[in-house]
Parts: C-alpha cells; structure tokens; sequence
C-alpha cells in the first residue's frame, strides 16, 4: 500500500505565495473598517469639513493668497493628506492591538502565511481606507468649492504612498504597543504632531530658519507638500524629489515590519 503523503505545517499549496491566506486577510483588514463605514469613513470626511470650515472662518478672509492660491484652497490638500495618514495608521495599529489585547492574534499567526505576506495583508487595509477616505475627501471638496485635482495622478501617487507610510508605521506601533493607552500615546505625541507640524496649514518658506531645516527631515512634509502640488499645482519643494523621499521613507518601515513579524516581535510568548 502505497503512503499517501501529508502536507507539512506552512506547507504552501499555491506556489511561493499563499494566495488564499494573503487574499482572506486583506479582505478581512477591508471589511474592518467598511462593515462600520460610518465611523471610519464618514466621520473623517465630517472632520476634514469641519477643519476646512473652521480655518476658512478664522483665519481665511484676513490671510489672503498663499504661493498665489487662496488659504482655503491652499489648506484644502493639506487637510485631505493629514485625514488619510491619521487613518491608515489607526487601522493597521488598532487591527492588530485590539488582536494582541483580545488574544486572538494567534488566528491570524497560526495560517501558513509569510511574514511579507502578513504585512501586505495589513496594508492593503491601511491603503484602501486611505484612498476610500481620499476620494471621499476630494468629492466633497468638488461640491462644497468647486475645486478639482490639476494634477490627478500624482495627487493619487501621494496619497497612496502616504497612506502606505502611516499604514506601516502603524504596524510598528501595533506589534510595539501592549495595550490601548500605549497606543494613545504613540497617535497623540508621534502622528498628530506629524500631521500637523508639516505644512498643513502653512508654507513652511515661512518657518524660522532652524524650524525650515527641520521640517525637510520629514517625510510627512513631502507627503502633503506632494498632494498639494497634485490637487493645485504649487509646492514648496521639487515633487519629483519628494516622491524619492516619501518611496524611500515608505520603503524603510516596511522593510522594518516585515523583519519584526519575521521574528514574532512582541507577539510570541
């Protein structure tokens, strides 16, 4: 009688990638956040409003054009790159401490699924939030002013590669933080500040000389400076230089998640 063999624990039976395994846990990441769309895409498109509505009343009538575009359309793209990245970071860092917190990260590190493929599951969560919340964002500022990308690939480019950024910085805050207030701390004094001190609201030509020097040291700088040349087409630094800075910073951090879910950093007992 001849043995019949047994496949082996990871065994792959789809060739190098598992493309079932791969394919449920990016459907699993994408149904996160749809199946409660209300508070992971409406309520970000209520806020960008409600921040564009806000400066515009403030600030707008008194601060004139700025880079010869007026303040609100120059905060508009600004506003759109800093909602996608506090997005795609809150996905991939909350799918996976809310797994770790729960116990049951195991599910998802039981499967023969590669480290690689782990972290391209988490992504493409993280990016489809993203670009979801992006396009909404852009939607609503075409029917509240009349504004529309001048140019519309390199605004997706950015956006993109931004909310790839955040979603894998998320996964690093994910697999460092054990519980939600470690995770708090990581949105509150890590991204905010992020988003918010990298030319959201402001030309950084105005910044002092040291805080200029600075700023450029930020990949998030190039990020929103990248989306506001593709949504008005006017930068403050070369986009074809800051898509190199964003790929390479983009690069850098998932090279990073990969090793540690290649360790089980954090995640193994």
């Amino acid at each position: 009688m001849t043995d019949i063999p047994h496949p082996t624990p990871g065994e792959r039976r789809f060739g190098r990638v598992n493309w079932l395994g791969l394919y449920t846990l990016c459907r699993r990441e994408v149904l996160r956040f749809t199946s409660v769309w209300t508070q992971t895409l409406l309520a970000p498109l209520v806020t960008a409003g409600l921040f564009l509505l806000i400066f515009t009343i403030a600030i707008g009538p008194r601060r004139g054009d700025v880079m010869g575009v007026p303040f609100t359309s120059f905060i508009a793209p600004g506003i759109l790159m800093m909602t996608v990245i506090q997005n795609a970071f809150a996905n991939t860092s909350s799918s996976i401490v809310i797994s770790k917190v729960q116990g049951n990260i195991v599910d998802t590190l039981m499967p023969p699924l590669a480290p690689f493929e782990l972290v391209l599951g988490y992504l493409a969560g993280g990016v489809a939030r993203g670009l979801l919340v992006a396009l909404a964002i852009t939607l609503g500022l075409w029917a509240a002013t009349g504004l529309t990308p001048a140019h519309p690939l390199t605004l997706l480019v950015f956006v993109t590669l931004g909310a790839a950024f955040l979603s894998a910085l998320g996964m690093l805050a994910g697999l460092w933080a054990m519980k939600f207030d470690q995770m708090a701390a990581i949105t509150n004094f890590l991204v905010t500040p992020l988003a918010f001190l990298s030319g959201t609201f402001y030309s950084v030509e105005a910044l002092p000389p040291v805080l200029y020097e600075i700023t450029h040291f930020n990949p998030v700088f190039y990020l929103i400076d990248g989306a506001r040349y593709g949504m008005l087409g006017v930068s403050d630094a070369a986009p074809g230089f800051g898509f190199l800075v964003a790929l390479a910073a983009t690069a850098a951090v998932l090279l990073a998640a990969w090793g540690l879910f290649r360790t089980g950093w954090r995640l193994k007992a």
